[in-house]
């Protein structure tokens, strides 16, 4: 079998980074897609030296979605797999907080993972086995105080996986969302310095279920939300 060809959004983050290089280690090929207008030192070449490296794109734009997609298919021909870990988070109370961060958090999560879907939609459905993962979240099941906004935001992710499973129920295209609980990211850590860092799901074992989600291997399994919540008490 050809190696994969699979997209990664959000690939210059922690979480992205993570993933990218793990599927590179499987023997995918990559495109990696950010907001950012720089990658990691180190990403690319740990990625291959065909990856498609696409900064700067602004996935809450359709257009700019779709240029994206149409980039990978000029360099691959082809699209396996789309992973779409572009997001944000913010903490603010309802009473206190800023009314532009509900939009804000809707754009970075919902409408970034749907524009992305929408337009890699006809390459994953040319793919024997085409492949969405989306990340949802686990604090979106049931929301603490102060995450409101982001717990609305995710659980339109989760929505959304759910309703296109099921439009693309006649193909062969899969459509999962994984939801961590606590990433142990340096951001997280130093907003929590005084957890128990254990307790919290790594970005490799994240990933991990991840990749499996995107790989051959998943075609029984289609709009599932999984919890990968490691050691932390909900």
């Amino acid at each position: 079998m050809s190696p994969r060809i699979i997209a990664v959004t959000g690939a210059f983050g922690v979480l992205g980074e993570v993933v990218a290089k793990a599927a590179a280690a499987q023997g995918a090929r990559l495109a990696l897609i950010d907001y950012a207008p720089v990658a990691p030192v180190g990403l690319v070449e740990s990625c291959g030296h065909d990856a498609v490296i696409l900064s700067g794109v602004d996935l809450a734009d359709l257009a700019s979605a779709g240029a994206a997609m149409a980039a990978i298919e000029a360099r691959f021909g082809r699209l396996d797999g789309l992973i779409n870990i572009a997001g944000g988070f913010r903490w603010q109370t309802l009473e206190q907080g800023d009314p532009a961060v509900w939009d804000l958090l809707y754009a970075t999560n919902v409408k970034t993972a749907a524009n992305a879907s929408r337009a890699a939609l006809q390459l994953l459905k040319a793919s024997p086995a085409g492949r969405i993962v989306n990340i949802g979240a686990a604090g979106a099941v049931k929301a603490a105080a102060g995450m409101g906004a982001y717990a609305a935001a995710k659980s339109g992710v989760h929505r959304l996986t759910e309703s296109l499973a099921e439009e693309l129920k006649s193909t062969l295209v899969t459509v999962n969302a994984v939801l961590p609980s606590i990433i142990d990211t340096p951001a997280n850590r130093a907003d929590m310095p005084d957890a128990d860092f254990t307790t919290w799901v790594s970005p490799a074992d994240l990933a991990a279920v991840i990749l499996f989600l995107a790989s051959p291997e998943a075609q029984a399994v289609t709009g599932a939300l999984v919890p990968v919540t490691g050691r932390v008490s909900l």
